[in-house]
């Protein structure tokens, strides 16, 4: 029997509207800063792109239908999302850039009632952003997450926060932070993780200098953040105590997936940029896309971009099945991340001495999906988990095999 790959109609519809609102509204102001949505007016430029996006029908795909969005599940998340990134600014217009679409996954699954309507309605509608703040300056928690040491402790009336947060994307202007803190246990042991929710205005949190980074699209920038004797509430517990690591998990996976999918809309269109230019320019007695190592590059790109599709669609399955999926998602984020980076380089390298100036957009392009690589789990942390599953997987399998 066939496996069914298809989307339900509603999905397709909703894609297609998505396709024609990004090229017809978001790219237009995307080109005209070159990608930084600073320069194109921050949070002003971010209300006048998400009403447009509404007024399209096309705004927050992902969200629960009861606070204003579509309700996708991960599976259907993908074209739509695909089509959001091919402009940088897509995300932002829809409202599901990192980091608050992540957060809206994660506190649709895991916040109260209570919490629900004074942080997931205002962020799933846009009214404010987030933040989500776990990575920490060395020795404390970066790829490895059990390095946590911003410590959070009982106090009268609830928890006392102290720590030092760095890289933490959208903190200025966020409405909100939730806070990774260990409550239990030492860096470097396993667990004893809790998740704090803080107004921004909380006293004792201090947004400090942005961190200068390659990619410029990322609404807040990637901050250095301090939690000074910062005392919340124990309604401000997210979940349960000491399981912060495993809720995590609730987030990191499908946000590693719809990293994919934004990201490779932006390397969709550095390819079409490329395919478009070398069908055209002509040199060397034809026009370049006749050209056999030119018709290698555009073939290694189709070949990126179908085997990315196809990664992303069997990590959405195993998600929407309710599965952890960390593997497929490792596999999935590993291989996309680099692949992204092929494809929009290759696409530099076909259109010669354009490719790397500013009247293409190539070069931003670059620019801004490079970082993916190191973003949510470097490559290499997500190969070592990979290979530590398949050795642990074939231990398991030789001690069931001498048992018989």
């Amino acid at each position: 029997m066939a496996i069914d790959l298809s989307h339900p109609a509603e999905v397709h519809e909703l894609a297609e509207r998505t396709r024609a609102f990004v090229r017809a509204t978001v790219l237009p102001i995307e080109d005209a800063n070159g990608g930084d949505i600073a320069a194109a007016g921050g949070d002003k430029i971010r209300v006048e792109m998400q009403q447009a996006a509404r007024d399209a029908g096309v705004f927050a795909p992902h969200a629960p239908i009861e606070y204003g969005g579509h309700g996708l599940g991960m599976s259907d998340r993908a074209p739509v999302f695909e089509e959001a990134g091919y402009s940088l600014f897509g995300p932002t217009a829809l409202n599901i850039a990192a980091p608050d679409e992540g957060n809206v996954h994660m506190l649709a699954h895991i916040a109260d009632p209570e919490q629900k309507q004074q942080f997931l309605e205002p962020l799933a509608r846009g009214d404010v952003r987030s933040a989500f703040a776990m990575t920490e300056p060395a020795p404390g928690a970066g790829s490895d997450p059990s390095a946590l040491a911003t410590r959070a402790v009982r106090a009268e009336g609830g928890w006392r926060i102290n720590g030092h947060k760095w890289f933490i994307t959208g903190a200025d202007g966020a409405g909100f932070f939730i806070i990774m803190a260990r409550t239990s246990g030492e860096p470097g042991q396993r667990g004893g993780a809790t998740m704090f929710l803080a107004p921004a205005d909380t006293p004792g949190i201090r947004v400090d200098r942005h961190i200068e980074t390659l990619d410029r699209s990322m609404i807040g920038g990637h901050c250095e953040v301090f939690f000074d004797d910062v005392l919340v509430p124990d309604s401000a517990v997210l979940g349960a105590v000491d399981r912060g690591f495993e809720y995590a998990q609730v987030r990191l996976g499908p946000a590693r997936m719809t990293h994919v999918m934004r990201w490779l809309g932006a390397a969709r269109r550095g390819h079409d940029v490329a395919v478009a230019h070398v069908a055209e320019r002509r040199g060397f007695g034809s026009r370049l896309g006749d050209l056999g190592m030119i018709q290698k590059m555009i073939a290694d790109n189709e070949i990126d971009i179908a085997a990315t599709r196809a990664l992303l669609t069997q990590a959405c399955w195993e998600l929407d099945r309710g599965e952890p999926a960390a593997n497929a998602t490792s596999i999935a984020k590993t291989f996309a991340a680099e692949a992204i980076f092929r494809i929009v380089d290759r696409s530099v390298q076909m259109c010669g001495g354009l490719g790397v100036s500013g009247d293409l957009p190539l070069a931003r392009l670059s620019r801004e999906v490079r970082p993916f690589r190191i973003y949510d789990g470097p490559s290499e942390v997500h190969r070592w988990a990979i290979a530590k599953r398949a050795v642990g997987a074939a231990r398991r399998a030789r001690r069931d095999a001498e048992s018989q």
